[in-house]
């Protein structure tokens, strides 16, 4: 496989507005279609917290894509199937169980799917362009969460169920138009039915390399998961801001504060190795939490503590998956697997921290929340350094100071 058959990076990462589309469609647009059945708005939330529950136990089915079949295949199949079965809901929603079993299978697809592209891909790039992968990536599940929000929102508003679905339907697949041109990866020569036989000794052969085993603890710690950016429009009263006001803010502070989040990346990579820089935007992120102790309780305040928070939040996020990048490694046979180990880390602390911050804002109103997640993720990232500082740099990076002072001394006396 020659380089020059591989696209562009931001080509190569367009498949994730398909995923950002379809996380988008979950977290707003099916509340909405759910709640004039007469479903009270408990119920709903815990239909929503039961279909984005793969997050966290996908990575068990991951195996199945790193053998069989070509990752392409795996990838077009989970994707179409996610697609269409959630343009199928749009249809048929009446019944909330049976949304609730539908619209859970559509999302395992779709990390599934997600996983699938996320080996192929991890394993086709080089090392130095691990970085742009993770920020294009993370760009493009962003805005697509926020398309998906305004283009499935505005079909169901504005037309019949069937040709609403149908509308969803050929939106949400067109990314995946470029599959095509990305090139393959050959699988591995184990069918399918052994690979569930053999999880539990890939998952072994996974944690036994200690690469895998940081980037498992930077992420499963919530060093930098600024979960305040998914809970803070909650908490809006707090700030005395208007509905209006917090629904403009939110989407426009979506996009700006996670697309220039996720664009900083790749130049601060240049400077520092991933995973230091993935325990310093933790560590700046908590201060600019505890920063905002010392603001009024004003709309303004919300604004910018809102798209401070999702600028972070990005950031941390597209360097993450740069990471997971950096780990897969170009033609790695466990890639898919890895990458979806590695996903379910880092959405992990996204999801116990807004309870943890929740208790925050329970004990002491928003300044608790700020606190709260102020100082946890701060000692976690504290702690990771400490337990990890020798292994936070890549191999390449150790060799310095004393030793290239000591190796400069040596070329300058072989050339006297």
């Amino acid at each position: 496989m020659s380089r020059e058959r591989i696209p562009p990076i931001w080509i190569l990462a367009l498949p994730w507005l398909t995923f950002g589309m379809l996380t988008g469609f979950i977290i707003v647009t099916l509340p909405q279609l759910l709640a004039p059945q007469g479903n009270s708005g408990g119920r709903i939330a815990i239909a929503v917290a039961v279909i984005l529950s793969p997050m966290f136990w996908n990575f068990v089915f991951a195996p199945l894509i790193d053998v069989g079949f070509q990752r392409r295949t795996y990838a077009l199949f989970f994707g179409v199937l996610a697609v269409a079965v959630t343009a199928l809901t749009v249809i048929h929603h009446a019944a909330i169980g049976q949304v609730e079993i539908m619209m859970l299978g559509a999302f395992l697809s779709g990390c599934m799917f997600q996983s699938a592209i996320g080996g192929w891909v991890g394993s086709l790039v080089e090392k130095e362009q691990d970085s742009p992968l993770g920020a294009w990536s993370t760009i493009y599940n962003i805005c697509g969460g926020g398309a998906g929000i305004l283009i499935s929102g505005s079909a169901t508003r504005n037309l019949l169920p069937g040709p609403a679905a149908a509308l969803i339907f050929a939106t949400f697949l067109a990314p995946l138009l470029v599959i095509p041109w990305v090139p393959t990866v050959p699988p591995g020569a184990t069918r399918v039915h052994e690979s569930v036989g053999r999880f539990s000794r890939d998952l072994v052969a996974l944690l036994k390399r200690s690469d895998v085993v940081v980037a498992l603890c930077l992420f499963a710690l919530p060093s930098a998961s600024f979960a305040l950016s998914n809970t803070l429009g909650s908490w809006s009263g707090a700030f005395h801001a208007t509905p209006a006001f917090v629904s403009r803010i939110s989407g426009v502070g979506l996009i700006l504060g996670g697309i220039v989040g996720c664009a900083l990346v790749p130049l601060m990579a240049r400077r520092l190795p991933l995973r230091p820089l993935y325990l310093a935007i933790g560590c700046v992120g908590a201060l600019f939490t505890l920063s905002l102790l010392l603001l009024p309780r004003v709309s303004t305040t919300f604004a910018l503590a809102f798209v401070g928070e999702t600028f972070f939040s990005s950031a941390a996020i597209a360097t993450g998956a740069a990471v997971i990048f950096e780990v897969i490694g170009p033609g790695n046979s466990l890639a898919a697997t890895t990458y979806a180990l590695l996903i379910a880390a880092m959405n992990l602390p996204i999801d116990y921290m807004e309870f943890i911050d929740a208790r925050g804002y329970d004990w002491r109103g928003i300044g608790g929340a700020f606190v709260t997640d102020a100082l946890i993720s701060g000692s976690a990232c504290a702690l990771l350094a400490v337990v990890f500082r020798r292994r936070l740099l890549p191999a390449r990076r150790v060799r310095s100071g004393a030793q290239e002072r000591a190796a400069g001394r040596q070329v300058r006396g072989s050339a006297d």
